[in-house]
Formats: C-alpha cells, structure tokens, sequence
C-alpha cells in the first residue's frame, strides 16, 4: 500500500539509482579485493582457461594479472559512479561493465570442471550485465538529451 502512495516516477528513480550504483559497488569492491593474494589465487583457473584473459599469465605473474583486472573494475566502477556529471563516460564504464560480464559469464563455458561456488558466483552476473546495458542505454539518452540543450 505504501508503494501506491509514491509516484511512479519516483519509484524509477529510486530503483534505477539502486540498480547503477549496485554495479558500482560490485565492481569497486570485487575491484578492490583483486589486489589480495586470497582473489588472485582463487581467479587464476577461471582466467588462465579464458580465451579471451589466458594471455595475460604469458606477460604478467598471478599477482600483477590479478591487479591489471582489478583496476579496470575500480576504473569501470568510477566511470559508471559519476553519472550525475558525465552521462557520457557513464555510458563508456557500463559498456566495460557489460563486456567484462560477459567475459565473466563466458567462464562457464571454458573453465573445465567449475565449481559448484564458482557456478553459482558468476551465474549472477547475468542479473548485473541486464543492469550494465540498461545503464548505458540510460547514460546515452542523457548524453544526447545534454547536447540537444
């Protein structure tokens, strides 16, 4: 009943802030947590199997591979974050956001033997790469809405 009493357009409003700063604080602190010998351990099998990350062990050691991604999450998050004042680069860090998820959900097909935990961490990134496109899409209205004015 609650709900009834609050406009339609301020329950999209507060959904969609939840759902683009939810993808911030997923990449920020997955972002963060890259940097600690516990992550680097546990991503080395998903992204020594990737087609698409693999390469980064013939150049880098488990640690500085580790780090490189976790500093495109934190740079993904930043960009997707500043929204209120650069619907552009938002647009830019959702799109990361969605192809770096879908680098992630593509783990499920070429890590051999994946975990049941695993399975289940990188099946909701499903859920985070609709709220990824939704955010770009979002961001370039508002983008071209700015420059129109």
């Amino acid at each position: 009943m609650i709900a009834l009493a609050i406009s339609d357009r301020a329950l999209s409003e507060w959904g969609s802030g939840i759902a683009r700063y939810s993808v911030v604080a997923f990449f920020l602190l997955f972002g963060l947590a890259k940097f600690t010998e516990a992550e680097a351990v546990s991503i080395q099998p998903l992204v020594a199997a990737s087609p698409f990350l693999g390469w980064l062990y013939l150049a880098l050691d488990m640690r500085q591979t580790s780090n490189v991604i976790g500093v495109v999450e934190i740079a993904t998050a930043l960009l997707i974050a500043v929204r209120p004042w650069a619907p552009r680069l938002c647009a830019i860090g959702s799109g990361l956001a969605a192809l770096t998820l879908l680098v992630t959900l593509s783990f499920l097909i070429t890590t051999p033997d994946i975990d049941e935990a695993a399975f289940g961490v990188i099946v909701k990134d499903l859920t985070l790469l609709g709220v990824a496109i939704w955010s770009a899409g979002e961001a370039v209205g508002a983008w071209r809405a700015r420059r129109k004015a």
